[in-house]
């Protein structure tokens, strides 16, 4: 699994905490960007403990992810305010790229290979006498994906307090560990308290008492 910030809003936190001042203030926006930026991040703090998130919607973040399954694709795309580009099994033929799960790594290695192979085999067969279009339905859910997602910063804390969690797939949950630390080098304030709840807020939703995350 790859991951790359690829673009992001310049000084997010900056923006993010500006926009929050500008509402309650008579200055111009850049001349607020320019408060001391200490008192910029305090009340940016203070805002989203007291669950105004919107200013963060200011701030976009855009990713470039390869490397991953469509298992995982297919569960990332169901974050709706966002934006996605995925590399089509329709217009690109499909080499023999694939993920394996730990569990099956462990117990199933050898087996899960061969049907691999089946699988493209046949699909390499379909292709000659099908459209690619067409073929592509063969497919697994393991084969590997590229995209590119583009989210805003609330969207992306929502994101991170449902897939960091323990109990969200390993794959994706893997995956928003990845996003979460790359965010919050370039916007260390919005994402400060990003991640699970059991983390941020010593709380569980789930109330899985049996999760070694559940807090204390």
């Amino acid at each position: 699994m790859e991951v790359e910030l690829i673009a992001h809003t310049p000084e997010p936190d900056i923006i993010a905490a500006a926009a929050a001042l500008l509402t309650h203030s008579s200055s111009d926006f850049e001349d607020l960007k320019k408060e001391d930026e200490d008192k910029l991040r305090k009340v940016l703090r203070a805002v989203i403990d007291m669950g105004h998130t919107s200013v963060v919607e200011h701030a976009y973040f855009t990713f470039a992810i390869s490397g991953v399954s469509r298992a995982l694709t297919h569960q990332l795309v169901r974050h709706r305010i966002a934006s996605y580009s995925q590399q089509s099994q329709r217009y690109v033929e499909q080499e023999m790229n694939y993920i394996i799960p730990p569990s099956i790594k462990k117990n199933f290695k050898e087996e899960y290979e061969e049907m691999m192979k089946k699988i493209w085999d046949f699909y390499e067969k379909l292709k000659e006498h099908v459209p690619v279009e067409d073929a592509r339905y063969v497919l697994p859910n393991a084969a590997c994906s590229r995209i590119v997602v583009s989210m805003n910063a609330r969207s992306l804390l929502n994101f991170f307090e449902l897939r960091c969690c323990l109990h969200a797939q390993w794959e994706i949950r893997k995956l928003a560990w990845k996003m979460l630390h790359l965010v919050r080098k370039v916007a260390p304030t919005i994402f400060e308290k990003a991640g699970p709840p059991c983390k941020t807020k010593h709380i569980c939703p789930m109330n899985k008492k049996s999760c070694r995350w559940y807090p204390k």
